[in-house]
């Protein structure tokens, strides 16, 4: 037995990953902006959360698959894009892909990936899909959907919240690069890692490969890290969702919603699915957990499209208890990293394992046999406080 299948929660496999991956790496993967209360509270607002357990039942022929988009998966849960993948292990991006593949989930591609759409599609068979932020070069945004086209990418995941870029302190103070520059303090911190220095030698994929090469104009890696830095578009607004999901000529996923006036905007403007979002607890520091929302962004439009809940999940009871709130399926990132920096494809199998066998025993022991009927009758109770600020119609100028 491999350290890998030793593993028994999402928690242990973090561990293993902050032994295995240089500390800049796994810092941008376990980090969030400024305090870092909204990463935290992702996760602490689930336990307040408690599950109502029932006896008695038949629990034989369990069923956890669903749909998102229309198709059949395995279990309510899909790979989160995110980027530096590729950084936690070499070729990150496609043995992910590879491990959702094979157990028959999503897997999403960050425009901020190591490997590119290209890399992904010659090494998988699946359709995948593609994560994109909307940049200024309108022209490169272009010519990366049509490359998510021709890769046969069955979903875009139009990231909203990312136009002004959180400040995460720890990357900062580690200096981080993709690739890596060397520093006396990097190198420092990449010798500690031998294993981990010898698969990024083995393998030719080192920087961000989705715009290397497909800017216009010649960038060296300084001037190009610049560009990236640059991009982001703080004009972004919901008529792009329109002209985005025309060019690509398929299912949009609008993602980083926090509120229920831009879920009904998603929709209203031709978003096939949201996913509730906060970034991970990267970006706005303070703002509110995934699950503490998640409620009222239902209620407003969960009849009209999928709602998908992402920042948070790190076991199976968490996918329960974001089912039994209205969400249709979840996402995992962080957990995914984890899996990645610990044991390569093997780790984020054994990530996914954890997880299905999770929502498994939980789903049985609140006496349900199908994921489908998992609800609210399934809550025992919830002490997250309730949103007592004003609604902004009701503030007095």
């Amino acid at each position: 037995m491999t350290a890998i299948d030793k593993v028994l929660t999402v928690e242990e496999m973090m561990r293993l990953a902050r032994r295995r991956v240089p500390k800049m790496f796994f810092e941008y993967a376990d980090s969030g902006s400024y305090t870092e209360s909204t990463y935290r509270e992702n996760e602490s607002d689930f336990a307040r959360i408690k599950l109502n357990q029932k006896v008695a039942v038949n629990l034989e022929g369990r069923n956890l698959k669903v749909k998102m988009l229309g198709k059949e998966i395995t279990m309510p849960v899909a790979i989160a894009p995110a980027a530096t993948g590729g950084m936690q292990t070499a070729d990150g991006e496609i043995k992910a892909a590879r491990a959702a593949e094979k157990f028959g989930i999503p897997f999403s591609l960050s425009t901020m990936s190591v490997c590119s759409i290209e890399d992904i599609a010659d090494n998988t068979t699946a359709p995948f899909w593609f994560q994109l932020y909307v940049m200024r070069d309108r022209d490169f945004i272009n010519r990366l959907i049509d490359r998510a086209k021709a890769a046969k990418c069955s979903a875009l995941v139009l990231t909203m919240d990312l136009q002004i870029l959180g400040q995460r302190h720890k990357d900062i103070r580690n200096g981080l690069s993709t690739p890596p520059k060397f520093t006396p303090h990097s190198i420092w911190q990449m010798m500690q890692h031998p294993v981990w220095c010898m698969r990024m030698l083995g393998t030719k994929r080192h920087t961000f490969r989705n715009i290397v090469g497909h800017v216009q104009g010649d960038h060296d890696l300084a001037s190009l890290s610049a560009w990236t830095a640059s991009q982001f578009d703080p004009t972004l607004n919901w008529g792009d969702v329109k002209w985005i999901k025309e060019r690509f000529g398929g299912p949009v996923i609008v993602k980083g919603v926090l509120d229920a006036d831009d879920a009904q905007a998603a929709v209203d403007n031709g978003a096939d699915a949201i996913v509730v979002s906060n970034h991970g607890g990267r970006q706005l520091d303070g703002a509110p957990s995934t699950i503490r929302v998640l409620p009222e962004i239902v209620d407003r439009v969960g009849h009209r499209t999928e709602v998908y809940l992402d920042s948070g999940i790190r076991m199976g009871q968490d996918v329960i208890k974001a089912l039994a709130y209205g969400a249709k399926s979840t996402f995992i990132g962080r957990p995914m990293l984890y899996g990645l920096g610990a044991g390569g494809e093997a780790g984020v199998t054994r990530v996914l394992e954890i997880i299905r066998k999770e929502i498994d025993t939980t789903m049985a022991l609140c006496g349900e046999r199908d994921i489908l009927n998992v609800g609210l009758h399934n809550i025992y109770s919830n002490d997250i406080p309730p949103r007592n600020a004003p609604k902004p119609k009701d503030v007095q100028h």
